[in-house]
């Protein structure tokens, strides 16, 4: 988050499936003065929701997301 990143502030998630076909998981969070929505899967691919990111701002924001994700959800508190 050097060199001039904008943060993500404000993440939330919420467990929307979780079975043995499926686990997804919502999520929201403000970024350079944007809120975006998506859903994340359980293999890491992320459905973004309405405004739907640019390919640049995906390029920056998923890697974001998915350590978010691994943070919250798979690691041990």
């Amino acid at each position: 988050m050097l060199g001039g990143s904008k943060l993500i502030s404000h993440f939330q998630w919420k467990e929307l499936r979780n079975n043995l076909v499926r686990r997804e998981w919502a999520f929201s969070f403000f970024h350079a003065g944007s809120y975006l929505t998506g859903t994340y899967h359980k293999d890491g691919s992320i459905d973004w929701n309405h405004p739907v990111p640019t390919e640049d701002k995906k390029k920056e924001l998923e890697p974001k997301v998915h350590d978010l994700m691994l943070y919250h959800v798979y690691e041990e508190h």
